[in-house]
């Protein structure tokens, strides 16, 4: 018999793609509505990637073969959602954080921030938390995590050592390289973490007040890899699912989520809730006793210089900025100035004044700006001109590769991504079509009822709780055009619910499997689900709570959530939402 249910536990996943859109047949069948075939697609998808019964992406592709098969929409329609602006713009953000990550500039930003901060306890983990969430807020959170785990636990090697030697080596400080021959850390999902280096000493030996130093740091780091993704538009996945979802579904929306309307939301939010974690990590892991935390009366002086000096010799190792790391940053930071400027809302962008269109409006997008910057990252030299010699044919001359290569873009780039997002917009768009949209507004009436703010914290904890065990891409995709319906039917700011669920996504503290950095973390050892999950449940509620402070303040003034908007109307089924919208702090008249 255990035999049996090892046999059906081991071959799972083929049973539940073979059986379960069998199961779920009598919905198409006994409610043959467009409504209904729609339903069905969305429930199978939904399904399929909470169970990871097939690749995200794989799944993704579903609506390429049903929305045109049930006639919800035309398969040149559904195609054209997989590669819309919001993808160019992942795509463009994505290579070049790729040219960052390749000429190492990323290692180098952390080691000098951390050498400014310094080692002190409570210090430490401040400096990793703050240098972690900011290269996520332009790089990858998985990336990230992979580069600063091992300098954590070198630094706390050094911390926690009884005989240092200057000088010695540090195995745990070596950054990864790809190697195929490597064992690689997977995902249920089938998503490659990258490889971490073993600590090299065994743990057995630290006393309690150390792992639990251990653990806390590690913890800092995965947690604030996820919270720095939420600051920017490009920082995370979800981000760009809700400026895709809204772009789709609202079409006239006057481009209101961009780069800066965007950053001017979610920045503040980030920087309360990284303090807010590492003042509950603080707690949690060193102790109320903020002298020591702080090192304050000279304790372990011997300890910490020895930690400093690791990361003054790595830094070392690095040497003078390169050309290449010059002109990364140079373009880097041109088209974060770019992003800033080009439509900013408050007085007119350069996009505005150069490209407008008949209305006024940049006809160039976020992505526009980030395909031109990736361009030349693939036409500017990594060195200054001129020819060298060929290493392995000492006559021939060669000039200098670019900043960036295609091979080097194609082993980086996260294409399943892209048509996660694709299936995202497909999905989107299929339920407006279909009338899906309309038919679950209508189901979400008496929510009016209901103020509005508890209705936002209600959904922010619903989605948080979801994304502890599942893909935050999904959950967002599945949320965002349900919640898009319910604020048309009680005529409620879109962007009310729809802004604070999505950096909901990202509050995944609780389960190593909820997001990579977290697998990350795990995986290095020191940790068990426990610790994860004791640290996570108050951090996020915490996230909860400032998510909800957030919308409720400076959000209403940057996406002016006092008013229904303009371009959230449908032909007459919510004419009536202009004269009787009332501010979301009190219940809505009907």
């Amino acid at each position: 018999m255990a035999t049996c249910w090892q046999g059906l536990w081991a071959y799972r996943s083929y049973l539940i793609v073979l059986f379960l859109p069998i199961f779920l047949l009598p919905l198409p069948i006994l409610v043959p509505t467009k409504e209904a075939y729609c339903a069905y697609a969305i429930i199978i998808m939904a399904l399929f990637w909470c169970m990871e019964a097939l690749p995200l992406a794989v799944t993704a592709l579903f609506p390429i073969v049903l929305f045109p098969m049930m006639g919800i929409m035309d398969a040149s329609e559904v195609c054209i959602e997989y590669l819309k602006d919001t993808n160019i713009l992942f795509i463009g953000g994505l290579l070049v954080a790729i040219a960052v990550e390749h000429w190492n500039l990323h290692k180098r930003i952390a080691l000098r921030v951390l050498l400014i901060i310094g080692v002190r306890p409570a210090l430490l983990i401040l400096g990793f938390m703050i240098v972690t969430a900011f290269l996520s807020m332009w790089i990858s959170n998985t990336a990230t995590t992979a580069m600063m785990v091992p300098i954590a636990h070198a630094v706390l090697e050094q911390l926690h050592s009884k005989d240092i030697e200057e000088g010695s080596d540090n195995p745990t400080f070596e950054l990864q390289e790809p190697n195929p021959q490597k064992e690689e850390t997977k995902l249920d999902n089938g998503q490659v973490l990258p490889t971490l280096p073993a600590p090299s000493e065994p743990q057995a030996h630290q006393n309690q007040e150390q792992i639990r130093f251990t653990q806390g740091m590690s913890l800092c780091v995965c947690y604030s890899a996820s919270i720095g993704g939420i600051a920017t538009l490009t920082g995370t996945t979800p981000n760009l699912v809700l400026q895709g979802q809204i772009n789709s579904l609202f079409s006239d929306n006057g481009n209101v989520v961009n780069f800066a309307s965007w950053f001017g939301f979610a920045f503040p939010a980030m920087i309360i809730l990284l303090l807010l974690a590492w003042l509950w990590l603080q707690i949690l892991f060193l102790g109320f006793n903020f002298r020591k935390n702080f090192g304050i009366g000279g304790e372990a002086r011997e300890q910490e210089q020895a930690a400093f000096r690791v990361i003054q010799t790595e830094h070392k190792l690095l040497g003078p900025m390169t050309f290449a790391e010059k002109a990364v940053t140079f373009l880097f930071i041109t088209l974060v100035l770019l992003w800033f400027t080009r439509e900013p809302g408050f007085f007119l962008g350069w996009g505005n004044l150069a490209f407008p269109n008949k209305d006024g409006e940049s006809m160039l997008s976020d992505g526009t700006v980030a395909i031109f910057i990736s361009i030349i990252m693939f036409i500017v030299p990594s060195k200054i001109p001129g020819l060298t010699q060929d290493p392995e044919n000492p006559r021939k001359l060669k000039a200098p590769p670019a900043l960036l290569n295609w091979k080097t873009v194609n082993e980086k780039m996260p294409w399943n991504i892209v048509f996660l997002l694709g299936g995202g917009f497909a999905l989107a768009k299929g339920s407006e079509r279909s009338g899906l949209s309309e038919w679950l507004g209508d189901k979400l009436t008496p929510l009016q009822t209901v103020p509005a703010p508890a209705i936002a914290f209600i959904l922010c904890l619903l989605v948080a709780t979801f994304t502890e065990c599942t893909s935050n891409v999904a959950t967002t995709t599945l949320f965002l055009p349900i919640l898009a319906s319910m604020a048309r039917a009680i005529c409620l700011h879109p962007l009310y619910v729809m802004l604070p669920c999505t950096l909901a996504a990202s509050l995944a503290f609780m389960l190593p499997v909820a997001t990579p950095p977290n697998a990350i973390v795990f995986s290095f050892g020191g940790l068990k689900v426990s610790d994860m999950a004791r640290t996570g449940f108050l951090l996020n509620v915490i996230g909860v709570l400032v998510i909800t402070l957030a919308i409720n303040s400076w959000g209403y003034p940057i996406f002016q959530l006092g008013t229904f908007p303009s371009w959230a109307h449908i032909d007459n089924t919510t004419a009536h939402c202009q004269s009787n919208f009332v501010p979301n702090f009190t219940t809505p008249q009907p």
